[in-house]
């Protein structure tokens, strides 16, 4: 099967925004995008310590258990002053059970006497057209900032009231929905996704 033999395709993850996000991306395609709870799908563990790796085996769970094509991605905050840090971690930074602003306090907690406040989002999307591939489709996406010791905005999620964008003045977390996909770590993963794809 190749790329432009897909149809159908899981999406490795039941975040409605995300899975809205990519459907509309894939939309042009003629391609119908499926969150993996269509097939009771339950995550996978990601023992990883890296995203491509995470990714990966999210991916192939994905397609194995629905006999489809299948998407993961994996995604996190690197801090440079934490030599990348909270990373593939991000979402669990202060542990179980998972919580935005405890992760945030947390953050805000070790780099309120760093002078080195910036950091980027990254994000990796991989795509499988079944649970071997040996050669899945693989693109990325980096978002620079840096992180602000009080939060402004009431958009977005994670670390978004705390990521300051010097080029804009203002935190992911002020940016409408629309605007956020355009640039962000996700946006520009997807983008290059469906442009590798085509």
């Amino acid at each position: 099967m190749s790329m432009h033999d897909i149809k159908k395709l899981v999406i490795a993850s039941n975040n409605q925004g995300k899975l809205s996000e990519i459907g509309a991306l894939f939309a042009p395609l003629a391609i119908e995008v499926l969150p993996q709870s269509t097939f009771n799908i339950n995550g996978v563990d990601e023992p990883y310590h890296t995203f491509i790796e995470n990714a990966l085996v999210k991916a192939r769970h994905a397609s194995r258990c629905s006999g489809l094509p299948a998407l993961a991605d994996d995604s996190g905050i690197c801090v440079n002053a934490l030599k990348g840090a909270p990373g593939v971690i991000s979402a669990r930074y202060a542990g179980e059970p998972k919580s935005d602003k405890r992760n945030n306090l947390k953050l805000i907690k070790v780099l309120k006497d760093q002078s080195d406040r910036s950091a980027y989002y990254y994000c990796i999307m991989i795509l499988v057209r079944h649970a071997e591939d040996p050669q899945p489709m693989i693109a990325d996406g980096i978002w620079h900032g840096e992180i602000v010791l009080h939060p402004r905005g009431e958009s977005g999620f994670g670390y978004d009231p705390y990521f300051f964008l010097p080029g804009s003045g203002k935190t992911a977390a002020e940016l409408s929905s629309d605007q956020k996909n355009l640039i962000s770590h996700r946006g520009k993963a997807l983008t290059r996704l469906i442009e590798n794809f085509r």
